[in-house]
C-alpha cells in the first residue's frame, strides 16, 4: 500500500498534463490534490477518473468562502462526488455550514488557517489583528475545531502549536509550504521539510513543484517518502 501521507499537488495546466503526472508516478502515490486553478480546466472530471479508474484518493482544494447558506449548498453537492478531503476558510460559521453540506458523507472538512504564503506583513497590509503567527494560526485552528472541522490546514511550522491544543485530538493537520532540503521556497514563505512536518504532528503533508518540475518525478517522490517514513 503507497504511504497515503504524501499529496502531490496536481498544480498543472490542464486534465492532460495531471492525468500524465499520475501515470508517471504511478503506484508510488495514492493521494491527489485538484485545486482552483485545475477546476476550471476540468478538474471535477480528473478527480471522478483518478478515484474511479485508478483508485486514488483526492483533495479537493477549493478554500471556500461565502455565506452560510451558499457554503452549505455547495459542499452538499461537492458531497455527492467521492471526495475525501474539502478546504473551506476557517471562521467558524463558513466551517460549521460546511459540515452541515457534508453531512451523511465520507467528506473530510478542512479548515484553512492562514495562507502559507503569508508573513506578518500580508497580514499587517490586509489589517489582520496583531499577534505572532504562529499564535494566530493556532487561535483560528482552535475555533475551527470548536466548529466542527475534521482537520485543519496549516504550515508545517505551526503543527506542533497546534498538535498541542486540548481539542485537536483526533483531527487531521495537512501541511503545504513542503520543500526537501535544498529546494527553492517559491512563493512559501513558511516552508519545512518533509521529516520536520511529519514530526511536528502533519498527517499528511502537500508537495507541488518539488515533484511536478523534477525531471524524474516518480523518483522525486520516493526520495520524499522515504524522508516521510524516516520520522
Amino acid at each position: 500500500m503507497p504511504d497515503d501521507r504524501l499529496i502531490v499537488a496536481l498544480d498543472v495546466p490542464n486534465v492532460i498534463t495531471g492525468l500524465e503526472l499520475v501515470k508517471q508516478l504511478d503506484t508510488s502515490v495514492s493521494f491527489y490534490k485538484i485545486g482552483l486553478g485545475m477546476l476550471t480546466s476540468g478538474g471535477l472530471a480528473l478527480a471522478n477518473e483518478l478515484k474511479a479508474e485508478y483508485g486514488k484518493r483526492i483533495f479537493l482544494d477549493m478554500k471556500l468562502f461565502d455565506i452560510s447558506t451558499t457554503i452549505e449548498a455547495a459542499v452538499k453537492g461537492i458531497s455527492k462526488f467521492d471526495i475525501d478531503f474539502l478546504t473551506v476558510h476557517g471562521d467558524p460559521s463558513v466551517v460549521a455550514a460546511a459540515k452541515n453540506g457534508a453531512a451523511d458523507s465520507n467528506l473530510k472538512i478542512l479548515a484553512v488557517t492562514i495562507l502559507t504564503s503569508l508573513d506578518r506583513q500580508d497580514l499587517d497590509d490586509s489589517l489582520i489583528k496583531d499577534g505572532e503567527v504562529i499564535d494566530l494560526v493556532s487561535e483560528r485552528a482552535s475555533r475551527a475545531f470548536e466548529a466542527g472541522a475534521d482537520g485543519v490546514i496549516a504550515s508545517p511550522q505551526e503543527s506542533r502549536a497546534i498538535r498541542k491544543l486540548s481539542n485537536s485530538r483526533n483531527k487531521l493537520i495537512v501541511t503545504p509550504g513542503i520543500r526537501p532540503k535544498g529546494a527553492e521556497s517559491g512563493d512559501q514563505k513558511r516552508v519545512s521539510t518533509p521529516f520536520e512536518a511529519i514530526l511536528n504532528g502533519a498527517n499528511h503533508i502537500v508537495v507541488g513543484r518539488p515533484i511536478v518540475a523534477a525531471e524524474n518525478k516518480r523518483l522525486a517522490a520516493e526520495k520524499i517518502l522515504e524522508e516521510i517514513k524516516s520520522v
